[in-house]
Parts: structure tokens; C-alpha cells; sequence
């Protein structure tokens, strides 16, 4: 009697179910999108298998959190740019030309910045570079250039005085002119500069150059001491001059000689010479014996 074989196992009964495994060739080769017309996928510049698809299908495992994107590989091809860093002037800094004032005085160009025409802050200058409007009433020419109906000339002067504080003007130059355009841009310490200039310049011309007026005095010798010793009021003794004759005056022989004092002009006004004292009268009676 043969033997009988009992019933099949339930893991025998599921394993019959199922069809073989397909085998799998080795390497694998890699995957293809569809409908890529035969190209290799690529994700992120690197190239994607069978694993890598599958882990993609199914997502990131339970109980963890999906790790950030690989980081960009150098050399790629860059994404467009955000609004914010192509935007002009994003980075809050003016770019360099606005540091520079263009300005037509007069039909000549002068090119300055900001900071040395804003040195005065309440002058017409810095008002016309940081307060720019219509209520200045300031017009620009073609080439961006503020218009300013004043003499070039003597704009000269003005500039340089804002960059390094110093008042240069050329000698061809009137002081009163550049006074003139000192008031019209409100430089105040600029004003009063110029006017102590033209007010030095004016005194030294009142005063002129030193004169000196000259008197020969002629004395005998007994005379000669006592007159040098009484001079005065500004007289200076100049020069002695001998004679050479000799007289008998009595019982003594008396030599005559001539006295030469100056003195200078510089208590006249306008040309007018004071009266002068009576030292002085003696010694010009004693001289106009010659």
C-alpha cells in the first residue's frame, strides 16, 4: 500500500501561486524616462536607477523627516536671478557719478561734489545740491549741468575756497568781485574774509609810501652841539658837513658847518603837512641863512 501524501502546507499552497522571478541582469543598466526620446533621466546633474526611482515613487520611510536636496553641483547651470539682487541700486548704495555736481556758470563748466559745495550749509550751493526742486528755480542745461547766470571769472575763487579755505585771488582779479559773488551764494565766513582784505588794502594805500623831508642847517661850531642836542619832533640828525673857512670872532677862531636833519611824512593827511612846532621854526630860521 502505497504511501499517501497529506494535504499541501499553506506556504506551499501561496508559493505555488506565484509566478517565478523574472532575473534580474547585472549591471543594471540605467533608467529611462519616458518619453524622453531615449535620453538618460537626470535629476539634479547626477544620473537616476531603478533604486532611485522606486525610493522617489514611494517617498521618504515613516518616522523620518526627508533630508534637504543634494547641494548644487559647480559649474551648473544657474537659475534665473532674483528680483531683489537684479534690481539697480538694491544694495542701498548710490552708485559713484552721483557723488559729482556738474555746473554751468556763465556758459563755463565746473565739476565739484557734494561735500565740499555743501561746506556752508546755508549758502546757495549747498541748497542747490541737497534740496534740489523747483522752489530754487534752478534749470539744468543737455548734459544734466545746474544753470547759474553768474560771471565764471570770478566763480573761480569761490570753488576754491569751499575745497581748501583759503582766499587766492589772481591780481588781474577785483576784491569788490569776488565780495560781489560771495553775497550772491550766502558764504558768510567767505564775506567777511574779503572784507578784511579790502579794508588792509585800503589803509596801506592811505598811508603811501614813506617820504622823508630833508633841511640843511648851517651853524658855527660853538652852535653845533646844542642844536643836535635840542632836535625834535621827528627830526633826525643825517650828516655834518665842514666849510673849511675859519674867522676870527673875537679873540677865538670860530669854523662854520653845515647840518643836514630829515624827517619822515607820515603824520600828513591827504598831502597836507601839520604846522610845525617851534623847535622846528628855530632850526628852519637857522637854516634858511644859506
Amino acid at each position: 500500500m502505497g504511501a499517501t501524501s497529506g494535504p499541501p502546507s499553506p506556504r506551499k499552497r501561496l508559493s505555488s501561486r506565484l509566478p517565478p522571478p523574472a532575473p534580474v541582469p547585472f549591471p543594471l543598466p540605467p533608467a529611462v524616462h519616458p518619453g524622453s526620446g531615449g535620453r538618460r533621466w537626470r535629476r539634479g546633474g547626477a544620473e537616476r536607477g531603478p533604486m532611485a526611482e522606486l525610493a522617489a515613487a514611494e517617498g521618504p520611510p515613516r518616522g523620518r523627516t526627508p533630508s534637504p536636496g543634494p547641494a548644487p553641483v559647480p559649474g551648473g547651470v544657474p537659475g534665473p536671478p532674483s528680483p531683489r539682487s537684479a534690481a539697480p541700486g538694491a544694495s542701498g548704495t548710490a552708485p559713484a557719478a552721483s557723488k559729482w555736481v556738474r555746473l554751468n556758470v556763465g556758459g563755463t563748466y565746473f565739476v565739484s561734489t557734494r561735500q565740499t559745495l555743501c561746506r556752508e550749509p546755508k549758502s546757495f550751493l549747498c541748497r542747490l545740491c541737497c534740496q534740489d526742486g523747483p522752489e530754487l528755480g534752478s534749470d539744468k542745461d543737455e548734459t544734466g549741468a545746474y544753470l547759474i547766470d553768474r560771471d565764471p571769472t570770478y566763480f573761480g575763487p569761490i570753488l576754491n575756497y569751499l575745497r581748501h579755505g583759503k582766499l587766492i585771488i589772481n591780481k588781474e582779479l577785483a576784491e569788490e568781485g569776488v565780495l560781489e559773488e560771495a553775497e550772491f551764494y550766502n558764504i558768510a565766513s567767505l564775506v567777511r574774509l574779503v572784507k578784511e582784505r579790502i579794508r588792509d588794502n585800503e589803509n596801506r594805500t592811505s598811508q603811501g609810501p614813506v617820504k622823508h623831508v630833508y633841511r640843511v642847517l648851517q651853524c658855527q661850531e660853538e652852535e653845533l652841539t646844542q642844536m643836535v642836542s635840542t632836535m625834535s619832533d621827528g627830526w633826525k640828525f643825517e650828516q655834518l658837513i665842514s666849510i673849511g673857512s675859519s674867522y676870527n670872532y673875537g679873540n677865538e677862531d670860530q669854523a662854520e658847518f653845515l647840518c643836514v636833519v630829515s624827517r619822515e611824512l607820515n603824520n600828513s593827511t591827504n598831502g597836507i603837512v601839520k604846522e610845525p612846532s617851534e623847535k622846528a621854526k628855530i632850526l628852519q630860521e637857522r637854516g634858511s641863512r644859506m
